[in-house]
């Protein structure tokens, strides 16, 4: 569980280029602080008492002060109740991200969503906020998105639900039809053509079976059998053995987590020994994946964990313990809203147009630009789990053409 949060301003701005990188290292200088000692008191002479006119009275106002040199930006996450320590770790990571850019042109104020999504959103747009990023649930984004857009307020969402964007509502999360769409394309350039499914009910496993059955299709492969199963004790060991009597096939997709892919993989193979593992995006969210021996040969398509592993070295530095893997969600989301606003009149509405630049963005997860349906377009690699770590057999490419 990662500490509170206290998101901190820093001063001139700096360039972004080359920090995530190369300057991630030098993020630990920031955990050091400066006591400033107090001037001594000195006693002066009383001023003569001035009376002030009756008729004015001095003016109070409620809430946040007005900022009128940085632009309001808005992160709502859970801070507390089960979700805390994603939404921390997404907070922290927000606060290394305003530290590695020095920006002074943003000023991020944080918002539990756990204690009500719509609520949040309310107070931080009547405190002045232009941009929100988050939330980080399917179903806040839903209750946000209509408040939001009321208020021409744009929304950089973590969810991965798709279903979600749209009228103002963009979607940072790792869509699972763009990562099964990339293995499927690298299983086929190896020379597989035949295709065996496992997904779970459920809306997840719903957009997984269509994205999975679109990308064989679309690449002249077949899938011989396609099987859903509940997330129940012995439903996939059931769904498994319905697959392997569909036997031979060249490759399974099992669109779960690595612990039900694990449970599934001896048996999905028992019909096709040699039939190589396809995973999703899920396993990249999963630290001891390649210690499963169960999964040795499998693919699966991610982002890139490259400069993720330097900002979890930073982070665990700064603030005691490991990053969630969604925390490079809102560390990019900073980096996202610190480039846009180089050219973002303080006090003016949030440029929303510049959000779906055709030629994107980079950042700790590699290049990923929003399309017309408000949906990060991102660039995956795909990893192989071989010897007990998982090996990029297809590097990510580092942007899109214009």
């Amino acid at each position: 569980m990662a500490e509170g949060v206290r998101v901190r301003q820093v001063g001139r701005t700096k360039r972004i280029v080359a920090q995530i990188g190369l300057g991630l290292a030098a993020m630990a200088l920031g955990a050091c602080s400066t006591v400033v000692p107090r001037a001594p008191i000195e006693r002066v002479a009383e001023a003569p008492r001035i009376e002030r006119p009756r008729d004015i009275e001095p003016q109070v106002e409620a809430g946040i002060p007005r900022d009128t040199e940085r632009n309001r930006v808005a992160l709502l996450v859970p801070l507390s109740g089960g979700n805390a320590g994603i939404g921390t770790s997404i907070a922290n990571a927000t606060q290394l991200a305003l530290l590695d850019t020095n920006t002074t042109r943003v000023r991020i104020t944080t918002y539990d969503t756990a204690k009500g999504a719509a609520t949040a959103a309310r107070q931080a747009i009547d405190e002045g906020a232009q941009l929100i990023l988050g939330p980080l649930l399917a179903e806040d984004a839903r209750a946000v998105g209509p408040i939001a857009r009321a208020a021409g307020v744009p929304v950089l969402s973590f969810s991965n639900d798709t279903g979600v964007a749209g009228q103002g509502t963009y979607v940072m999360g790792y869509a699972p039809a763009q990562s099964i769409t990339r293995v499927v394309e690298f299983a086929r350039s190896r020379g597989v053509t035949s295709f065996a499914g496992l997904v779970p009910n459920g809306l997840y496993g719903e957009r997984a079976s269509t994205a999975f059955l679109r990308a064989v299709e679309s690449g002249g492969g077949q899938v011989v059998s396609l099987q859903t199963f509940a997330r129940a004790p012995g439903a996939i060991s059931a769904a498994a053995t319905r697959i392997a009597a569909k036997a031979p096939y060249d490759a399974v997709m099992i669109a779960d987590g690595g612990a039900t892919a694990a449970a599934a993989a001896p048996l999905a193979k028992r019909g096709s020994p040699g039939a190589r593992l396809l995973g999703t995006e899920l396993w990249n969210a999963e630290a001891g994946i390649a210690a499963r021996p169960q999964l040795a040969g499998a693919w699966f398509a991610s982002v890139s964990d490259g400069l993720y592993r330097q900002f979890a070295t930073k982070y665990r530095a700064r603030f005691g313990t490991g990053p969630y893997r969604l925390a490079s969600l809102g560390y990019d989301a900073v980096l996202l809203t610190v480039r846009i606003a180089r050219d973002w009149p303080v006090g003016t509405r949030f440029p929303e147009a510049r959000l779906r630049d055709p030629g994107g963005f980079a950042g700790l997860d590699g290049a990923l630009r929003f399309g017309r349906d408000g949906v990060a377009d991102r660039a995956l690699e795909v990893q192989e789990i071989r010897g007990g770590t998982a090996v990029t057999v297809s590097p990510a490419p580092t942007g899109f053409g214009r």
